[in-house]
């Protein structure tokens, strides 16, 4: 799925949030992921198969790019 050298991680990798952004909607909050993985401003992510994680509120996470 992904085109990058050194590609992306995959959706269901630790890392995920790693993979380069593909599409945003900044106006909307949300960006989409290489990977398939749509992230939300709040950090919470929604998955390619449509499963949901929560987001992440730890004072020490900041804001994903």
């Amino acid at each position: 799925m992904c085109p990058h050298t050194s590609p992306c991680p995959t959706a269901d990798a630790a890392d995920r949030q790693a993979a380069r952004v593909s599409t945003a909607c900044h106006e909307q909050g949300w960006c989409r992921l290489c990977n398939g993985v749509v992230r939300f401003e709040d950090t919470g992510l929604l998955l390619p198969d449509g499963q949901a994680v929560a987001p992440c509120h730890s004072a020490a996470s900041g804001r994903a790019a």
